[in-house]
């Protein structure tokens, strides 16, 4: 059945998404501006501290309790350290891969998230067009790695980034999976948030330690990042991302949500100086012209015909 207080995209919604997306594009760019001062993995755990603390504040004034007893524990734990995974992946991808590559790699996710609950959720079967869009994404992906793989140098760090970063968009797509088919589909979305970044905080700090990716330099990137990534991405963005859920289709709006690589590559060349080689700009519109497709769970008669 339709939501029929959802309304179709209007001006509004359709600037909400860019802005949104502008800020989601620069998510992995400033990470990797800020590398030489703090280890990605550091700064990813040091503001899903800052989110998670923000979140616990946000559920206090909105008087909205919180209970382990009811049954999102478990799941939420898994969750959580899926989440942690994706991000492990991300912090470790970026020390090798470009923040373009990253941004397109990243975003594979929901199409690992559409095969996998077409395996098991009779009501998100894939239709052909969705397929279809698999297929461009697949070939895309294949494509995007040639460069690495065919450069005159072998670049194997270049290589080995990406495959991290295609693993970040895997555990981003499980963490989805597992929301959507355990009892965290029915919890608020703002508890949801805050098993995924408790568990960040903790797993990912432990990470840094152990690893030894403790060391920095206090500088004001650094910490500008810091807090970016803290009060900006993790905090606002996902407090607007569901405002308009509310408001708007859900699937006009992911559509949107597939500017965030394209700003994402378009930061990394501006802000970065990142190189873009034929295979990967192939590779990058196939990705994304397969993930609109998968994005669109019907097509109108008139499209199919």
């Amino acid at each position: 059945m339709v939501d029929v207080t959802r309304k179709p995209m209007d001006g509004t919604g359709v600037t909400i998404m860019v802005v949104l997306c502008v800020f989601l594009g620069l998510h992995q760019v400033v990470i990797k501006m800020a590398a030489p001062d703090m280890a990605p993995v550091l700064q990813i755990a040091l503001r899903s501290g800052l989110s998670a603390l923000l979140i616990a504040l946000l559920i206090a004034w909105r008087r909205e309790g919180f209970t382990l007893r009811d049954g999102t524990l478990l799941p939420g734990l898994l969750v959580g350290t899926a989440f942690s995974v994706e991000f492990m992946f991300v912090a470790e991808g970026l020390r090798f891969t470009t923040a373009s590559h990253m941004s397109v790699f990243l975003y594979t996710a929901p199409i690992f998230t559409s095969l996998t609950l077409h395996r098991f959720l009779p009501a998100e079967r894939l239709h052909r067009h969705q397929w279809i869009g698999i297929g461009l994404a697949f070939c895309g992906i294949v494509a995007a790695f040639a460069g690495g793989i065919l450069d005159s140098g072998f670049n194997a760090r270049l290589l080995h980034g990406d495959i991290l970063a295609l693993l970040g968009g895997i555990f981003w797509a499980s963490t989805t999976v597992l929301i959507r088919c355990t009892r965290l589909a029915d919890a608020p979305a703002t508890k949801t948030l805050l098993y995924q970044l408790v568990a960040a905080f903790v797993l990912l700090l432990g990470y840094a330690v152990g690893t030894g990716q403790t060391k920095f330099s206090p500088t004001p990137l650094a910490w500008g990042s810091v807090l970016f990534q803290g009060i900006v991405i993790t905090f606002a963005v996902y407090l607007v991302w569901f405002s308009i859920l509310r408001r708007y289709n859900a699937s006009q709006l992911s559509v949107y949500l597939f500017l965030a690589p394209l700003f994402g590559v378009s930061f990394g060349v501006l802000l970065l100086h990142e190189s873009i080689d034929i295979f990967f700009a192939v590779g990058a519109i196939l990705v994304l012209a397969g993930l609109t497709l998968v994005s669109k769970p019907t097509l109108s008669r008139r499209n199919a015909a």
